[in-house]
């Protein structure tokens, strides 16, 4: 290196790769910028220019170099950097002293210096907040730090939905993704199998997906609104559920059913009922907001948003480095937040691997003519927004519809299924029994609510047996049909 090629480096002042130190005097304010750097887009750090661009350079001897190697020595984890000592032609005996970094890559452990963290804020050096060094020390080693590898003393065995976990295994065989003899397991070998065990205790990760009752998970948390226009300003609707994975894509399915209109498609000489927005790409983008949100934080929670225009789903975290909110929608390999949760989901059939799950998002909608859903992030959530058809403007989505009229003539009239249809609909997501179907609905069951209830819907091309070829088996399910 030169004194011209400094000049060219310093050309245009300093930036959020470049810091200038007039001496070594500043010597820990430079260690400062330099565990930023290390922690952010990498850079250059030069003792000998002052702010104004002056290069003015000082005398090195020995001892400034020892003092220089010993702050260095600060740096954790511990790293080799060159130090480039570059004379002065027309300043003779003075010297700048420049050192150079990477930029700091996805999995890295985060860097400190004196035992603090730094990291850049354009061209500004400032402390690490916690959260982001917990986060970056998370990513640096998952299987050690991440907070579904936690075992926390007050979760037990018998805080899990047994049912759940033998439900999702059940619907992960049917699917092809799990041997049948998964299906003759222990619960508690099927969680060791989930890589949620360790040292005889139970991860948080089974917690997030199959606890009964969320008490001390206060992140276990859906909220849920209907808003009226286009504005967070007034709602005619708002929930907030608490519960397992299973029971907030549950509850958030069935909100966007009983907001969401139903709209008639020729398809040949067949009419078929159709959600506005798919509900295919809606399933999935509840999954993954509900699969890699931020969990850690009390405050890790999800959230859905109905408006005249639009539906937006929102979850805590940020997009992995490697993505933004425009390649996101392009090919791209997987990075979940929560690998443990997510291998779990993708085992049992709820998620797919290999970042495909977006592209599938994308895809439905181009299919039904809807634009391209928007991704969205501000650092500590990340949304994704789906534009509703024009048509849905002026509709009233609380419609109350009459269960005692003739099912068929309110589909034609309203557009819509009834609410407990939804609620079928929604509940349906893993494989239930039409006597399963109708006691959550609150019917009994008789002959006319499992053809008004479970058989219409078979009919209609929303619901699909997992017995097709018998639908009298007694092992018959219904489950919610994928495109």
């Amino acid at each position: 290196m030169t004194i011209e090629d400094i000049k060219k480096l310093i050309a245009k002042d300093e930036t959020r790769v470049l810091e200038l130190k007039k001496t070594t005097g500043e010597l820990i304010k430079g260690m400062q910028a330099l565990c930023a750097f290390l922690n952010s887009d990498g850079g250059w750090l030069f003792f000998g220019v002052t702010p104004k661009l002056d290069i003015l350079g000082q005398n090195i001897t020995d001892s400034t170099q020892r003092e220089i190697a010993h702050e260095m020595t600060k740096i954790e984890p511990a790293i080799n950097l060159p130090i480039e000592i570059v004379e002065i032609p027309e300043r003779p005996g003075c010297s700048v002293i420049g050192i150079h970094c990477d930029a700091a890559k996805f999995g890295d452990a985060p860097y400190t210096y004196d035992g603090r963290a730094y990291y850049k804020v354009e061209s500004t050096t400032v402390q690490m907040p916690r959260s982001m060094f917990e986060e970056r020390l998370r990513r640096s080693n998952p299987s050690r730090f991440a907070w579904e590898s936690q075992t926390p003393d007050n979760l037990h065995y018998d805080d899990l939905d047994e049912g759940r976990i033998k439900g999702a295994v059940s619907y992960g065989v049917d699917k092809g993704r799990m041997p049948a003899s998964a299906m003759t397991e222990s619960t508690w070998s099927l969680l060791d199998k989930f890589a949620m065990i360790e040292d005889g205790k139970i991860k948080n990760a089974a917690a997030a997906l199959f606890i009964k009752r969320p008490t001390a998970y206060p992140q276990f948390l859906l909220r849920m609104a209907r808003f009226r226009g286009v504005e967070k300003k007034a709602f005619v609707d708002n929930m907030r559920v608490k519960g397992n994975f299973f029971e907030l894509l549950d509850a958030g399915m069935a909100f966007l059913f009983k907001h969401l209109s139903q709209s008639g498609v020729i398809k040949g000489v067949r009419r078929e009922e159709q959600l506005e927005i798919p509900v295919e790409a809606l399933r999935e983008a509840l999954t993954n907001a509900l699969c890699h949100r931020l969990m850690d934080s009390p405050s890790g929670s999800v959230g859905i948003s109905v408006f005249d225009d639009r539906v937006e789903i929102e979850n805590t975290g940020h997009l992995p480095n490697e993505l933004t909110t425009e390649t996101i929608k392009l090919p791209h390999r997987s990075y979940p937040q929560n690998p443990i949760i997510a291998d779990t989901l993708y085992l049992t059939a709820f998620l797919e691997s290999w970042g495909t799950g977006v592209s599938r998002i994308v895809n439905s909608c181009k299919a039904v003519g809807l634009p391209e859903p928007e991704y969205g992030t501000d650092g500590a959530f990340v949304w994704i927004t789906f534009k509703r058809p024009n048509s849905v403007t002026n509709l009233d989505t609380n419609l109350d519809t009459n269960l005692d009229t003739n099912l068929d003539t309110n589909l034609n009239t309203y557009s819509v299924l009834s609410d407990k249809q939804k609620e079928v609909l929604a509940y349906c997501i893993i494989p239930r029994s039409s006597r399963e179907i109708l006691e959550h609905i609150g019917v009994t069951n008789h002959s006319k609510n499992r053809d008004r209830f479970v058989n219409h819907l078979v009919s209609k091309g929303l619901l699909e047996r997992t017995v097709p070829d018998s639908p009298n088996s007694p092992s018959q399910k219904y489950i919610v049909k994928r495109v």
